[in-house]
């Protein structure tokens, strides 16, 4: 991996963790770590080891508590529309091949927020706190947060959130089906990794086709997702991986996937 100063990677088998790395900034988001993300979840992109990322940040306090607010002072409009109309952080995880886990350790705020919405399964700390507070700034969510939000939580739920700028519990965000599950804080590595690794025996091929399935059922007609949904299930067929996973389940032993 390429030495970053601001986003950190470790392998763990079949696992990275990527850690937005800015404790002391709470891991706001500037430029410079949107810049650092995009290129390390590029090699991750490409690395056929990799079979599942896994999304933090660094410390105790926060996962990600928005942008980093320094940078808004003085920029114009034309400026900030520079800013999200290039590839963004959150189209990068959105349109990501592979699965990705968000690991909410604390705050996920603004942009932490809409980035954990980005990801595929959101777990979050006990001691998390989640919401959308662009309102108080004046300004609105810009990295997908009105649209993510009512397809996660529902119009009314989104609203309320959008409106007030409130920031809610882990348990709340649970409720409202923000997150996907909630743990100790003190278990929160262990429990994700651990659902990471189950994931990563999991086939390459079949992972990607699910994610690229499901995702197209947030974007398309019923019709046309089961249309989709019937290319790619004939696509697995192809694979190696369907090969085997068929051969080992008649021989009653665990497949080894090689994602081909």
């Amino acid at each position: 991996m390429t030495e970053n100063h601001f986003v950190l990677c470790d392998l763990e088998g079949h696992v990275a963790v990527v850690t937005i790395n800015r404790p002391d900034k709470l891991n706001a988001l500037d430029g410079a770590t949107r810049g650092e993300f995009l290129g390390v979840m590029d090699e991750l992109r490409g690395n056929p080891e990799v079979r599942v990322v896994v999304i933090t940040g660094a410390g105790e306090k926060a996962f990600i508590a928005g942008a980093d607010i320094g940078e808004f002072e003085g920029r114009t409009p034309v400026d900030q529309f520079r800013v999200m109309k290039a590839p963004t952080i959150f189209d990068c995880v959105d349109r990501f091949p592979k699965p990705v886990l968000a690991m909410i350790n604390g705050f996920a705020l603004g942009g932490g927020c809409e980035l954990a919405m980005a990801c595929d399964v959101r777990i979050a700390a006990d001691s998390a706190k989640l919401g959308q507070p662009e309102i108080n700034l004046g300004i609105i969510p810009g990295g997908g947060g009105t649209q993510r939000l009512p397809r996660l939580v529902g119009l009314g739920t989104a609203f309320r959130l959008l409106y007030t700028g409130q920031i809610i519990t882990a348990d709340e965000a649970l409720r409202i089906g923000l997150v996907d599950q909630v743990v100790p804080a003190d278990s929160l590595r262990e429990h994700v990794m651990q659902m990471a690794g189950l994931i990563a025996e999991k086939s390459p091929v079949a992972l990607s086709l699910i994610k690229e399935a499901v995702r197209a059922s947030a974007r398309t007609s019923l019709d046309e997702g089961l249309n989709q949904e019937t290319t790619l299930f004939g696509m697995a067929f192809a694979s190696e991986d369907k090969a085997e996973g068929v051969q080992a389940f008649l021989e009653k032993r665990k497949p080894e996937f090689t994602g081909r």
